[in-house]
C-alpha cells in the first residue's frame, strides 16, 4: 500500500507555519469524497474510490482546434464540475491518469486530459509550423486549450514534462491556475542553466538528452521509439510491474507524425542547439530569471524516482502562496499518477480545499 508523508505546509506571504505532518497515512484514507458544484471545491464524503489498476480506457476522447493544434483529450466528469487539467510527460501519454480521473470524476470533478503535441491525436493545424518542444510553447498550449474549451480557470497537474508546463502555466497566467500539483516540485529551467556543467554522475542520468544531440541519437530514437519509451519507463520507476498492454496502450501515442520531431527539439531546445519560436522569447525571458510560484501548490515525489529529479529543499522557496511537500512511499517511480493514483488524485482534492 503507497504511503503520503506531509512534510510541511507554508503560507509564505503571511510567515506562518501552518505545521510538520510526521504521521504516516494510507493513501486510502483520502477516499472521502463527494461530488462537486459548478461554483465551488470538492466536498468529501464516505463515497468508495474506485479501484487502482480498475480502468481500461476513457469514456469521452474529443478533439478540439486550439492555438497551432488540433488537440486531442480525454473529458472525463460532469461539465459543469470544477475543472482539473492533468498533464502527462515524456515518454507517457494520457492514459497516466486513467485511475487518476476516474477518482476526480467520482468526486465531482471535470477533468481534461489533453495529449501534448506530438501524441496521440493531437495534430499541427498549419503544415509549416516548427515542430516546437520548447517548454513555454507547451504551456501556451495549455492556455491555447482553456480558451478554446472557454475555461477561464482551472487545477493544473503534472509530471515530467507536465509538471513543468504546470508550472509554467501557474507562474505566467496566475489568474487562470486556481492551484497546482507537481511532481518533482518546480522544474522551470532556461537554456542559459542548461550552459552550466554538472558533476559527472549527474550528467550521466542524462545520457538520453546528449544522444538526442545527435543525428544518430535522432535516428535511433525514430528507429526503435517503443524500446527506447520500455527502457525510460523501466529505469525511470524501477519498482513498478508494468504489463505489455499497458506498455502498448501509451506507445500507441508515439506513433504521432510529429513525436520524434517534437521530443527531439525539445531536448536540443534546452541544449542551446536548436531554436525556439521569437513570439515565445518574451516568455523564456521571464522564465529565465526563475518565477516565483504564488498559486496554492502541493509537490509530490514518488520514494523510487530513478529519474533526474531535484531534491525538495531546492525548490521550496520558490512556491510563495500556500504549498504542502509530500513523500510518496510504497516504492513508486518517475510516473507517480499511474503508479500512485489515489495519492496523486487526493493531492488535487486537497490543494483545491487550500
Amino acid at each position: 500500500m503507497n504511503a503520503i508523508i506531509a512534510q510541511e505546509v507554508i503560507n509564505h506571504p503571511r510567515r506562518r507555519l501552518f505545521g510538520i505532518a510526521a504521521a504516516t497515512i494510507a493513501a486510502t484514507q483520502f477516499g472521502a469524497m463527494g461530488k462537486a458544484s459548478a461554483q465551488g471545491s470538492a466536498k468529501r464524503t464516505t463515497a468508495t474510490l474506485p479501484n487502482s489498476g480498475a480502468q481500461a480506457s476513457f469514456s469521452s476522447l474529443k478533439q478540439i482546434d486550439a492555438g497551432p493544434l488540433s488537440v486531442g483529450y480525454a473529458d472525463e466528469g460532469p461539465a459543469q464540475g470544477p475543472p482539473v487539467i492533468l498533464l502527462h510527460g515524456w515518454p507517457y501519454d494520457i492514459h497516466s491518469y486513467l485511475d487518476v480521473a476516474a477518482i476526480l470524476a467520482n468526486a465531482g470533478y471535470r477533468v481534461i486530459v489533453p495529449h501534448l503535441r506530438g501524441y496521440g491525436t493531437t495534430r499541427f493545424l498549419p503544415g509549416t509550423t516548427l515542430r516546437n518542444g520548447q517548454q513555454a510553447a507547451l504551456a501556451a498550449d495549455v492556455i491555447a486549450l482553456m480558451d478554446a474549451l472557454a475555461i477561464p480557470q482551472a487545477i493544473v497537474a503534472g509530471y515530467d514534462w507536465g509538471a513543468r508546463t504546470a508550472n509554467i502555466v501557474a507562474a505566467l497566467w496566475p489568474d487562470r491556475c486556481k492551484a497546482m500539483v507537481s511532481v518533482s516540485g518546480y522544474l522551470i529551467g532556461s537554456r542559459q542553466a542548461n550552459e552550466m556543467p554538472l558533476p559527472p554522475q549527474a550528467e550521466l542520468q542524462w545520457w538520453y538528452q546528449f544522444y538526442f544531440a545527435t543525428e544518430r541519437g535522432r535516428a535511433g530514437y525514430a528507429k526503435y521509439t517503443h524500446d527506447f519509451a520500455k527502457l525510460i519507463w523501466n529505469l525511470a520507476s524501477p519498482q513498478w510491474r508494468f504489463d505489455d498492454p499497458t506498455f502498448a496502450r501509451s506507445a500507441a501515442s508515439f506513433d504521432n507524425p510529429d513525436h520524434v520531431d517534437v521530443v527531439i527539439h525539445n531536448y536540443r531546445w534546452r541544449l542551446g542547439l536548436a531554436d525556439g519560436e521569437p513570439h515565445y522569447d518574451a516568455f523564456e525571458d521571464r522564465l529565465a530569471k526563475g518565477p516565483l510560484v504564488s498559486v496554492p501548490t502541493i509537490t509530490l515525489e514518488g520514494d523510487a524516482n530513478g529519474a533526474p529529479h531535484p531534491d525538495p529543499s531546492v525548490y521550496a522557496k520558490k512556491f510563495s502562496g500556500r504549498y504542502q511537500h509530500r513523500l510518496i512511499t510504497g516504492g513508486i517511480g518517475h510516473n507517480l499518477p499511474q503508479e500512485a493514483p489515489q495519492a496523486f488524485a487526493s493531492a488535487v482534492i486537497d490543494v483545491d480545499q487550500f
